[in-house]
């Protein structure tokens, strides 16, 4: 079944349907599945193999590029195979391997492992790899704010795909939140360029995080900083030359400068 699912993917509603009627059937999963059902009702090993090499081919029947597909289905037909394993085979968008498909749920096993017993690792891992959609404005925040803004997307019919791939970063920052974890201000001076820094109980966000900040500017800041001891937001900004004063702006609103003055003059009066 995990290698349907992924033969199918994305799933539309009608492929969801399509996978609950052949929960409690044999369905054509995996190459193995396909050549031990056709080689069962009698066709020739070279006929499987031909069969199975331009099933393989992505897109061959569901793209429509299968213009010789209704010589493959009276071939089935005479051999008795039956119209919903022809109909399923018709919706294969790329053939599963078995040993693929193993290897895929020995990872989510592990992957699950880190998520249950190392948690902090796997968020850091996952926000530093996968979740690319990640802004500090909107996902540092509490339980609650993150509850509302992931309502407010769910309920809004006109979403942009950028708001839907948010809505999904907030689902799990919310659920970062909901098991005790927080996350840190991003901070000058230990804040990663583009992973996420794994604290006593939360996670430090890296410079990435900041809306439109890029890796080329992060990666310059991380290496400019090195041996600094900043004395203010002035100072920083010309040091790091790479960052615009849009990006200050939002480290400011961040709170990456908590307690560093605007600017290293001295007023007298």
């Amino acid at each position: 079944m995990y290698g349907l699912s992924d033969r199918l993917k994305p799933l539309s509603a009608a492929e969801e349907q399509v996978l609950l009627a052949l929960w409690d059937c044999p369905a054509p999963a995996t190459r193995r599945d396909i050549s031990e059902k056709l080689t069962a009702t009698g066709w020739a090993p070279a006929t499987v193999l031909n069969f199975l090499y331009r099933l393989e081919e992505k897109g061959w029947v569901k793209g429509g590029k299968a213009g010789d597909w209704p010589m493959w289905v009276e071939e089935m037909r005479k051999h008795d195979v039956p119209e919903w394993y022809i109909e399923s085979l018709a919706k294969i968008g790329y053939l599963f391997p078995k040993a693929h498909a193993v290897a895929y749920v020995m990872m989510a096993f592990r992957i699950a492992w880190f998520k249950v017993h190392e948690p902090l690792a796997f968020y850091a891992t996952f926000f530093s790899i996968r979740a690319k959609a990640f802004d500090a404005a909107e996902c540092c925040k509490d339980a609650d704010a993150l509850r509302r803004r992931i309502r407010e997307i769910e309920n809004n019919k006109d979403a942009t795909a950028v708001e839907q791939d948010l809505m999904t970063t907030l689902e799990v920052c919310y659920e970062f939140c909901l098991r005790g974890f927080h996350f840190e201000p991003i901070d000058i001076y230990r804040s990663d360029a583009t992973k996420f820094v794994v604290t006593e109980n939360g996670l430090l966000p890296p410079f990435t995080s900041v809306r439109g900040l890029g890796e080329t500017a992060a990666l310059d800041t991380v290496e400019k900083r090195k041996g600094k001891d900043f004395t203010s937001v002035e100072e920083f900004s010309l040091c790091c030359n790479k960052l615009s004063q849009t990006h200050i702006d939002q480290l400011r609103a961040l709170g990456a400068f908590a307690g560093l003055p605007e600017t290293s003059q001295l007023t007298l009066f």
